[in-house]
């Protein structure tokens, strides 16, 4: 359920704000638009919105701007420390994609850069239970890191290794990056009709809107 990446945050806290914003020139190509991105989902956004994998709160407080609703969920202790702080007034709780209070109230389901911490299985099983909460026109705003191939993907692979960036190459390598057919049929499988658009070379905007009864 992604837990199993969570301590690496526990180090990453402390320079994650430097690698999104470009300061690490390994990472720079993963978050090319940065801001744009973060924007593009909080611009989706229907409140009340809950919003996985807060991090830092850098999405969060474009989702505040707006004056929309947020719930924070964030399973990094460290991350939810750094985001308390920064902001006091948001409510922020322990969870992750699958496993959350079922209490709290979402018109849209947002996150960016964390959904590839799932199997493809279990962001299946993810959308499904979005659907069983969200009414009919609710939205799940994601942006992640998604490949149109695994061809494509397997480029990409090959072209970190030819600069020799290590950590990106082990990233790219354990964790669960996906493709876009996969994720399209996963996401209509649990009764969504999506829109993709691509944000940088390695990041799309996934765009899901829960279908009605009727339109299923």
């Amino acid at each position: 359920m992604g837990r199993e990446f969570v301590e690496i945050f526990d180090e990453w806290v402390h320079t994650y704000d430097d690698s999104v914003y470009g300061k690490d020139k390994e990472y720079e190509d993963v978050f090319v638009k940065y801001d744009e991105i973060l924007q593009a989902v909080a611009d989706l956004a229907i409140s009340p919105v809950v919003e996985f994998g807060v991090g830092t709160g850098n999405l969060t407080e474009k989702l505040l701007a707006r004056g929309l609703q947020v719930t924070g969920i964030e399973p990094n202790e460290a991350m939810r420390q750094v985001t308390a702080e920064k902001l006091p007034d948001l409510t922020l709780v322990d969870g992750d994609f699958l496993q959350f209070d079922d209490k709290i109230e979402a018109k849209t389901f947002v996150s960016t850069y964390a959904f590839h911490h799932l199997t493809d299985e279990e962001k299946a099983q993810a959308f499904r239970l979005y659907a069983e909460k969200l009414p009919a026109g609710g939205k799940v705003v994601f942006a992640d890191t998604v490949f149109e191939s695994l061809q494509a993907k397997q480029q990409k692979v090959d072209f970190e290794a030819s600069r020799g960036y290590a950590n990106l190459l082990e990233d790219l390598n354990r964790e669960y990056y996906t493709t876009l057919p996969a994720m399209k049929e996963l996401i209509e499988a649990a009764g969504f009709s999506v829109e993709f658009a691509q944000l940088n070379g390695y990041v799309w905007l996934i765009n899901a809107t829960k279908k009605s009864e009727s339109g299923r």
